[in-house]
């Protein structure tokens, strides 16, 4: 029987792929069969992530590139061509916050640090759309495929200190079902578009917010886990099904949607 789900002969772009979540998809998409570029700015990582994959048996080339430098997507774009001669898929996972865009409980909310807002509107927002205009082209040549954004619970709900990164998100989710219109118009169902919309998943980057030393919740972290009906954080693996599903054929009549992957939180009233 056809297996649907399956991405072999499906060469796929991973940006932020270099992180703890970018690590989980280009294991998932290289088991699901696809070769994978695997796009960020660490070198070593990419190379080492790569090299694992081809000693496994699979398929994969580094991508050292900047999501907000075209020139870099461009040259990245090209090196994937000639390596592999098509891209089917695209999946835009770079993001994430910074410091200064964080607001404190203290902060005067008159006084907001713009430039810091800005970058993270910059990585997340256009961080999403350069690579989408630069490998959406290429999927194009080859004439179908899939796209995947990250969004966030953060797009659809008030969460407190860190608006930046929900502004970003929210205008992420916005353009996922624009873009994916558009598509549609042009190219009916053989490009689409989709969004997976995490919950609260334990990165590198959010564990010092949400977990102590000891392993025990923060406050902000216990807020969190009171507010999600599983009553756990999620891992990076627990994404890997709606990413598989959302690249492959099995979800040929899917577009313009979002998959929200968070335990529960989203849906919860707090009673």
């Amino acid at each position: 029987m056809e297996n649907n789900f399956s991405l072999a002969e499906k060469v796929i772009v991973i940006t932020g792929a270099t992180g703890v979540i970018g690590e989980a998809f280009v294991n998932s998409v290289s088991k699901a069969g696809g070769a994978v570029g695997i796009l960020g700015r660490n070198e070593a990582v990419a190379n080492e992530r790569a090299n694992a994959i081809i000693a496994a048996g699979g398929k994969a080339i580094p991508l050292i590139a900047d999501v907000t430098n075209e020139q870099q997507l461009l040259a990245a774009k090209e090196k994937m061509l000639q390596h592999f001669g098509k891209i089917d898929g695209l999946v835009n996972a770079a993001g994430g916050n910074q410091p200064k865009a964080i607001i404190q409980p203290d902060q005067d909310i008159f006084k907001l640090d713009i430039p810091a807002l800005e970058q993270v509107m910059q990585l997340n927002m256009l961080g999403t759309i350069l690579p989408t205009q630069v490998f959406g082209e290429a999927i194009k040549e080859t004439g179908s495929g899939s796209i995947v954004n990250i969004s966030s619970v953060t797009a659809h709900l008030a969460v407190s200190k860190v608006l930046g990164y929900s502004l970003a998100k929210a205008a992420i989710d916005c353009y996922t079902q624009w873009f994916a219109l558009e598509l549609a118009k042009r190219y009916g169902d053989a490009i689409r578009m989709n969004a997976i919309v995490p919950g609260f998943v334990l990165t590198e980057q959010n564990k010092s917010l949400l977990t102590n030393e000891d392993g025990s919740w923060t406050e902000r972290g216990n807020l969190i886990i009171n507010k999600t009906p599983f009553h756990r954080f999620g891992t990076p693996n627990e994404l890997e099904g709606a990413l598989i599903w959302l690249l492959s054929d099995a979800s040929k009549f899917v577009t313009g949607t979002r998959i929200t992957v968070d335990g529960g939180f989203a849906m919860f009233s707090g009673v």
